[in-house]
């Protein structure tokens, strides 16, 4: 994942502002599929006519799963448009879904954003092409992400985004510090770092709709359930509680440093030891590889610190998939360049250029896992990777306007890294935001 993919969302229009009652798209609150099944013959018959494409997808590897399709078939032409990353694409996809004019045939689309598209049905349901026996290919979460919350299967995972705490060895050595396995212990460990060298901070976090929801979906809790255009929104159960208590303190304690991720600043604190960790998805090596050059055999991976001593608990932290919109065209030529590209040779294409897969056969391999990181000092990670994947839970949800949710947050929970307001009462803030545009949009809001 991009590293672009996890930034906030905002000014988006939004899927569901369009038509929030799923039967005036075409469809019901169940999900599932209505259309005529596709054969595998109907696919072979598209691939063997040929034709164009129009593939819209930020996810650099797909240039070269493009290019290799192509040459496996002849007569198709992949037309493939970088549209812009997250906002900039979605924000495309709906003025060409809302004109009825040059929507494309696929469209990669996060996990997070699926089921706005999906509750009003802008997706095609690939249950129709027989995608649901793929099912076992990918991982829980990912596959859990394309259900979104229906029995259909909009899209086909292209990558997965399970969580690892990445942190800096030379610092962790220099002050004596062990790495954590429990977040009590993550805390303990922030007190000590930041008491050794006051500049030096456990991490960066100026407030993150993915990572506040990633780690209360590691903490167990479960604030959203979706049925349809029926959704309960709630931040106070047990799990939430657990995540605020702890991430309270670092807040209080002024152990986290208020630097904006993705920035100048931030790849430097990263570099010169003065940030020290990062929970994220599996996808950060490359950006670390890259952007923080000076640090190489510094930083080591670990699996995720756990709520409870001894558990096993991940979370998904960022990912995408590839759909087709509903008001694309050679749906069949599309879903058997989806298929070849995320369940078919397109998957070790995309492995070599640095994709983090979604698919269990690659996640468990053993030339996957035995794939030694310079850049960690020659460690084995994605054993970390591929065991924080198998430990992911798969029934989460996220709303059907994610989306806006998101893009909320900064003025609702975030204001708990900014003032004195806590974190509780932030969370609370912001469901009480996402009840009132959900009930303004047409949804039936349980509180």
């Amino acid at each position: 994942m991009p590293k672009h993919s996890r930034r906030l969302l905002s000014g988006i229009g939004l899927v569901c502002a369009l038509a929030l009652t799923a039967t005036a798209c075409g469809g019901s609150d169940d999900g599932g599929s209505s259309q005529k099944p596709v054969s595998q013959d109907d696919v072979r018959a598209a691939l063997e006519k040929g034709g164009t494409i129009t593939v819209w997808a930020w996810e650099p590897t797909l240039e070269k799963v493009a290019a290799d399709f192509e040459k496996k078939h002849p007569g198709v032409k992949v037309n493939l448009v970088n549209a812009g990353t997250n906002n900039d694409q979605y924000t495309a996809l709906q003025n060409a879904v809302s004109a009825k004019k040059g929507v494309p045939d696929v469209a990669q689309i996060e996990y997070y954003a699926m089921g706005q598209y999906a509750l009003t049905k802008q997706l095609t349901d690939l249950t129709a092409f027989g995608a649901g026996k793929l099912s076992a290919k990918f991982s829980p979460g990912p596959w859990n992400g394309v259900k979104a919350g229906s029995d259909g299967i909009w899209a086909l995972p292209m990558d997965s985004g399970p969580m690892a705490l990445f942190y800096n060895k030379k610092v962790f050595d220099k002050y004596d510090i062990e790495v954590p396995t429990t977040w009590a212990e993550y805390l303990d460990a922030a007190r000590a770092l930041h008491k050794a060298d006051p500049k030096a901070y456990i991490t960066a976090d100026t407030g993150d709709a993915g990572l506040t929801t990633s780690m209360l979906w590691q903490a167990g809790s479960r604030p959203y359930t979706v049925n349809g255009t029926k959704v309960r929104i709630d931040f106070s159960d047990r799990g939430a509680k657990t995540y605020t208590d702890t991430w309270q303190k670092l807040i209080d304690e002024k152990l986290l440093t208020s630097v904006n991720p993705w920035t100048d600043e931030w790849y430097k604190g990263l570099g010169d030891g003065t940030i020290a960790t990062l929970a994220t998805g599996a996808w950060m090596p490359a950006n670390l590889a890259s952007g923080v050059k000076e640090a190489a055999g510094d930083w080591r991976a670990a699996p995720l610190p756990q709520w409870t001593a001894g558990g096993r608990a991940s979370a998904e932290n960022g990912g995408s998939a590839l759909a087709l919109p509903e008001l694309g065209k050679n749906e069949a030529l599309a879903y058997a360049f989806v298929e070849y590209a995320n369940a078919g040779d397109g998957v070790g294409t995309r492995l070599e250029g640095g994709a983090f897969p979604a698919t269990t056969a690659e996640l468990q391999s053993t030339a996957f896992q035995d794939t030694a990181f310079p850049y960690f000092g020659g460690q084995k990670a994605n054993k970390i990777f591929a065991e924080s994947a198998a430990d992911v839970a798969d029934d989460w949800a996220y709303l059907p306007y994610q989306v806006y949710a998101n893009s909320v947050f900064n003025d609702t929970a975030g204001k708990a890294y900014v003032s004195g307001t806590p974190l509780a009462e932030g969370l609370k803030s912001w469901q009480e935001a996402s009840v009132k545009y959900g009930e303004e949009q047409g949804f039936t809001v349980e509180k």
